[in-house]
């Protein structure tokens, strides 16, 4: 016994099978399909359909057969550089896509119609066109032209120069973007670019207006800048732009300008020859900015009513998200910095206390080290625990913390920013109604991702930590960036002192009652000039008050002193000098080593003490008359006054604990 020969290949290009008979010409389903086809449409062109027909597929492969070499080779490339980029490959869309390229017989991808082709074929051909296109790019190249691929330089997206109607702005502005870019990082560079692209082009139009169209540079002067800022100022009146955006323009106008006489483009022979000396922007000409309270913080009773519904956040989308957005309620990091945290981000001090490891892109600063919680740094190891188990093979080093689910099968890219804020946002908008704690319904708005940095800095404020330590939090270089981010609480101090008015105490224990207003105008006057915080109260004994609370000449015997008052908010303190006072005098007259006359003199009085607990029972019975509500109300004023209250002569300063803005974590 012995096979029979082979009957030949299948006619069909694409086909890897044998014909059905010697006499035949097709494989069983491509000759199946030709009889199929004859009898609907008879005039077909039978050398054509076999070109063009797709072949019988198998399960896990993609058929490139009967394609053009270079559409091979560019599907190949494609292929590559998908896989570099960690994406999914699906070989049934691949097939699709392949199959409808077979059918336009083109001769290379960037010449197929993809408006005929499936929603996700179409997109799968698109991202291979740019790849091709991509590999074909130089920066050498790609600087001549009017529009831009930014991957050739590092950033994202692209960059159109065609609205720039005047070709000497349009080539000087391509000059200053080459620059411009070298000198930027991060993942914002596109957009940033972008945007003083734009402000380029509002130039431009503004300088159309002129009889020449503003194509001479050398008759442009000072008029044409004016013209320019009466424009934006009118499209401001007029709606078509912010105060914002206005004065962002000018800016960024100022330093283009500059740049580009900085360049030498305004010398013989360059784009901008013989621009006018007179056509820049001064500082005179950019709009001040609005003075804005920063206040973009979550109040501690919103931010207690979010945790309460972290669960939800990790049921709706996953547990990613909720680790994200608890890292940044804890941490203060940027969005974008949380997102991109590598897997080892936590470490470890000297002392054993746990550090998150983050870059700071936007600064260019690296391997950042921020203290955190235990409690943070567990939440970090559980998360490290998952996205080990998920992605075993992965060396350490390349995984992320927060690692994307699409088009992600190493766990080498971090989530996106935008996916996160879209999250977040659904959460928030799904939760029942938040207030404030006067009840006030607060605005979901405002609850964003970058709220929980200026919350971090307006805790860490609230509680006492000097701007020199919140700038190193914060890590910003300057402390005017640290200043925008946090309130410096002076309103709300005033708002504070206000309800504190009704109970201020003299020396005797006696309410202060004085016309409201006046009280109060006096009171704030006071706090700026002419009082200084004692231990247990405020003095305003003025030898006193110059020296900064040092220099007391009744050698701090507040309760027998007419210049001393306090109020509620010191009660704690009146107590600790009470104790302080009971301590003393025990141990003063259980002592054997001092003298009589030095046990006398530094023995409190039985008077001092009596004072002491006269006032303590007089401030007491005040706050038990309040009502509930009262209460409460004196009770977040008293949290406000004390976290910003500094005390020492010569006593130890004790810093007022962070508020518990989530019980189960420490800030």
């Amino acid at each position: 016994m012995r096979a029979l020969p082979g009957c030949g290949p299948c006619l069909v290009p694409a086909c890897t099978r044998d014909r059905v008979a010697p006499a035949g010409t097709y494989c069983s389903p491509h000759q199946q399909r030709w009889w199929k086809l004859r009898q609907t449409e008879p005039d077909t062109d039978e050398h054509l359909w076999r070109l063009v027909t797709a072949p019988v597929t198998r399960g896990g492969e993609v058929n490139l057969r009967a394609l053009h070499p270079v559409v091979v080779a560019e599907l190949l490339l494609g292929l590559q550089e998908r896989t570099r980029a960690g994406r999914k490959l699906f070989h049934e869309h691949w097939q699709l896509a392949v199959n409808d390229l077979r059918r336009q017989r083109v001769s290379t991808i960037r010449a197929a119609d993809t408006a005929t082709f499936g929603m996700v074929q179409r997109s799968l051909v698109h991202s291979l066109i740019d790849h091709v296109r991509r590999a074909f790019l130089d920066p050498e190249t790609e600087r001549v032209k009017d529009e831009w691929d930014l991957s050739v330089f590092g950033a994202d997206g692209h960059a159109r120069f065609t609205p720039i109607s005047q070709r000497w702005l349009r080539e000087a502005a391509k000059r200053w973007a080459l620059e411009d870019i070298a000198r930027r990082r991060g993942r914002k560079l596109g957009a940033g670019l972008r945007q003083r692209i734009r402000a380029l082009v509002r130039l431009s139009q503004s300088l159309r207006t002129r009889p020449d169209a503003g194509e001479v540079p050398a008759a442009l002067g000072r008029a044409d800048i004016e013209t320019f800022l009466h424009r934006l100022a009118w499209q401001q009146s007029a709606g078509q732009i912010t105060a914002d955006t206005r004065r962002r323009v000018c800016q960024d106008l100022k330093t283009i300008l500059a740049r580009v006489r900085g360049a030498g483009l305004t010398r013989s022979g360059q784009p901008a020859t013989g621009l006018g000396e007179d056509f820049v922007l001064t500082v005179g000409d950019i709009p001040d900015a609005a003075e804005k309270e920063p206040g973009r913080d979550l109040p501690p009773e919103i931010m207690r009513q979010l945790c309460a519904h972290l669960d939800e956040l990790e049921r709706a989308s996953s547990i990613e998200t909720r680790v994200a957005i608890e890292l940044a309620m804890d941490t203060g990091r940027r969005p974008e910095e949380i997102c991109d945290l590598p897997f080892d981000c936590l470490g470890r001090d000297s002392d054993g206390k746990p550090v998150l490891v983050y870059d700071n892109d936007k600064a260019n600063r690296l391997s950042r080290r921020l203290p955190i919680a235990e409690a943070t740094a567990a939440v970090i190891n559980r998360q490290q625990q998952r996205v080990r188990t998920r992605y075993p093979d992965t060396p350490v080093a390349e995984l992320k913390l927060l690692p994307s689910r699409m088009h992600n099968q190493q766990g080498r890219e971090g989530g996106d920013v935008g996916s996160l804020a879209h999250r977040h946002r659904m959460w928030v908008l799904a939760m029942p109604v938040l207030r404030t704690a006067d009840g006030t319904e607060f605005d979901k708005d405002r609850i964003v991702p970058y709220a929980y940095r200026h919350t971090y800095a307006q805790r860490h404020a609230d509680a006492g930590v000097g701007i020199d330590v919140l700038r190193e939090l914060m890590e910003h270089r300057d402390y005017n960036s640290t200043r925008k981010y946090y309130r410096v609480g002076e309103k709300r101090r005033r708002e504070a002192v206000d309800r504190l008015t009704a109970l201020q105490f003299d020396r005797h224990g006696n309410r202060i009652w004085i016309t409201a207003k006046n009280l109060l105008d006096s009171e704030h006057a006071r706090r700026a000039v002419g009082e200084v915080v004692v231990p247990f109260g405020v003095c305003a004994e003025p030898t006193n008050v110059a020296a900064g609370g040092q220099a007391c000449p009744y050698r701090f015997r507040c309760v027998g002193c007419d210049h001393f008052r306090t109020d509620v908010s010191y009660l704690p303190d009146l107590r600790a000098h009470l104790d302080d006072l009971l301590r003393n005098r025990e141990r003063l007259r259980a002592a054997t080593d001092v003298e009589d006359w030095a046990r006398a003199e530094a023995t409190p009085s039985e008077e001092e003490i009596t004072r002491m607990r006269r006032l303590i029972s007089r401030v007491e019975a005040g706050l038990d008359a309040l009502t509930a509500a009262d209460r409460a109300q004196i009770d977040d004023a008293i949290a406000v006054t004390r976290r910003h209250r500094t005390t020492m002569l010569g006593m130890p300063r004790i810093r007022q604990p962070l508020p518990d803005v989530r019980p189960e974590q420490t800030a």
